[in-house]
């Protein structure tokens, strides 16, 4: 056990000298919206957005060009898109009966490219900036109705309607636990490119915004 600490230790440590490469395996969670994606309208009623939750997995390698600061690549599956309330239609069947709508939601599953440059302001904790290329690799519209005993779910392949590239900005910070090498990430990723196909107005282009949280394992190379 005391072996196990000290080469812990040593690898958080070489994290921060100049001239290491680092790999660091992460997974987490994505917390995603689309911008101008209207609510979904059923007679007189109307379902309101919410934040579709999603999982994040893949592997960063950093080089840490200066004490101070470095630059790191990673290559995540992200799962983003958005997602409707939860809502109860009271009334809305042709018979009077209450329609339940559940799990409506567009689910786009990317493989991104982050690219960042760290900015350790002491030891641990860096704020971060930089770009990310993501590439579509699935698009799915799916959504769960029920009247009285019946439920009828819907599942389309919608991926021919949204671009296959998506360029975003992320910023963020991330920790190191102190004495081990486990970084926590969180990133705020905002979409610059409109990721819906054949949109005119440019004031009504949709683009991902995601808050995303990681834990990785970071080992010197």
């Amino acid at each position: 056990m005391i072996a196990a600490m000290m080469v812990a230790t040593l690898s958080a440590s070489a994290q921060f000298e100049p001239g290491t490469f680092s790999l660091q395996p992460k997974l987490g969670m994505n917390l995603s919206k689309v911008s101008n994606m209207p609510p979904i309208g059923y007679g007189k009623y109307t379902i309101d957005r919410s934040l579709l939750v999603g999982g994040a997995v893949g592997v960063e390698a950093e080089y840490q060009i200066a004490k101070p600061f470095s630059v790191a690549a990673a290559l995540l599956f992200s799962m983003q898109g958005c997602q409707w309330e939860d809502t109860k239609l009271k009334n809305a069947g042709p018979k009077g009966e209450d329609i339940q709508i559940k799990d409506a939601k567009i689910e786009l599953n990317y493989a991104s490219i982050p690219v960042v440059a760290n900015i350790y302001l002491f030891k641990g904790f860096a704020i971060k900036g930089g770009v990310q290329f993501g590439f579509l690799a699935s698009a799915n519209a799916k959504s769960s109705a029920k009247m009285g005993d019946v439920t009828k779910t819907a599942d389309a392949d919608v991926k021919s309607s949204f671009n296959k590239f998506d360029l975003s900005i992320p910023v963020g910070i991330s920790y190191q636990v102190p004495n081990i090498p486990i970084y926590i990430d969180s990133r705020a990723i905002f979409g610059v490119t409109d990721i819906e196909k054949d949109v005119e107005d440019g004031d009504k282009n949709s683009r991902n915004q995601v808050f995303q949280l990681t834990v990785g394992y970071k080992f010197a190379l």
